[in-house]
């Protein structure tokens, strides 16, 4: 089944027209549950790997013999998603109660060093024939696998992920890897992907407001304020007598540059990276210092209540809170992961920011 943004609630270049020359374009992914193919692109599907190429690990000192494990991890969200279909008003059975209880459990991996190899995760694997906006990979590379530690105890901080991806040619892989390695446990189950068949769809975007001309951002900024006091008016107006009664949670929202008009959640690739959380920070490359381009964004909701209309016409009638986590995949404190490439040579490192 495909999926399908809908229109946008505004016409944003009728409204500012300087923005035409800031158009661009992104692919959502639109991962959904499924049963992937090696040689498909995917979220937590098989990866076309070779047999006799080693699986990527993580090498940096830190505690990894302590967590979950992956299998009780996927069983744990079956055992819910069962129990919530059957029953949306009572959810699991005591019986299923206890099960989570037990799939719940942290176990722990007898002589595990801090600094043994600890296989790593395949998040993604993406092939530039089916994603439009993919950027282009080093020497001819059509195919972009995503891997990530399942630990969150890396960089300066000790708080940190760790995070490789690799490019290859998928036409020069003849054998692969039957039983990739996995980790007897993770320390975070947010790291853990379900199977997902991806639905790419290409559609406009336009950058972060913060990033636009000074003067068009506060124009913006300006018309979103104009906007929400005249929807407030209207929202007053027609309860009448009641709107003393009402709570601002009742009111309508407004269209939003930054949630309706600009950059779509969900996964996707290319087009402009959100600065929601922080400040726009530069992404320059750290080999030859030019400015990096986005190259995929890994959010932990498909939608949410600020980005409904960005919500496909096939699922318009799904619950947000059931069917806007189809990766089971969570960044942070249920944000999102952007990654950068360097437009000059893919071969440089890349970069990445949480929002």
């Amino acid at each position: 089944m495909t999926r399908t943004t809908p229109p946008r609630p505004l016409d944003v270049e009728a409204l500012f027209p300087e923005l035409a020359a800031y158009r661009g374009t992104t692919t959502r992914l639109h991962p959904r549950p499924g049963s992937p193919a090696v040689s498909s692109s995917s979220v937590g599907g098989p990866l076309l790997w070779p047999s006799d190429e080693p699986w990527p690990v993580c090498t940096e000192p830190h505690a990894r013999g302590t967590g979950r494990r992956p299998a009780d991890i996927h069983r744990e969200r079956q055992v819910l998603a069962d129990a919530w279909d059957r029953d949306p008003d009572s959810g699991p059975t005591e019986q299923e109660r206890a099960l989570l209880a037990e799939l719940s459990r942290e176990h722990r991996v007898a002589r595990l060093a801090d600094t043994d190899p600890l296989p790593m995760i395949g998040v993604a694997q993406l092939y530039r024939r089916d994603l439009p906006d993919l950027l282009a990979g080093p020497d001819g590379c059509d195919l972009l696998q995503v891997f990530w530690c399942p630990f969150d105890r890396h960089g300066r901080t000790g708080y940190g992920m760790s995070l490789d991806l690799r490019w290859r040619r998928s036409s020069e892989v003849t054998e692969v890897l039957a039983v990739p390695p996995r980790p007897e446990v993770v320390g975070f189950k947010g790291y853990v992907p379900e199977p997902c068949v991806l639905h790419p769809e290409q559609v406009a975007t336009y950058p972060f407001a913060g990033l636009l001309p000074e003067g068009l951002c506060a124009r913006i900024d300006a018309w979103e304020e104009a906007l929400e006091e005249a929807f407030e008016e209207a929202f007053e107006e027609a309860l009448g007598e009641e709107a003393d009664d009402a709570t601002d949670a009742d009111a309508p929202e407004p269209p939003a540059y930054q949630y309706d008009l600009s950059i779509p959640p969900g996964w996707r690739v290319g087009g402009f990276a959100s600065w929601h959380l922080t400040d726009p920070a530069p992404m320059d490359c750290r080999a030859c210092t030019a400015p990096m381009d986005l190259l995929l964004t890994i959010d932990s909701r498909e939608w949410d209540g600020g980005s409904g209309s960005w919500k496909p016409l096939e699922e318009r009638d799904l619950p947000t809170h059931r069917c806007a986590v189809p990766t089971e995949v969570t960044v942070g404190r249920w944000g999102q992961l952007n990654v950068f490439a360097c437009p000059v040579d893919p071969s440089h490192p890349h970069r990445w920011s949480i929002q």
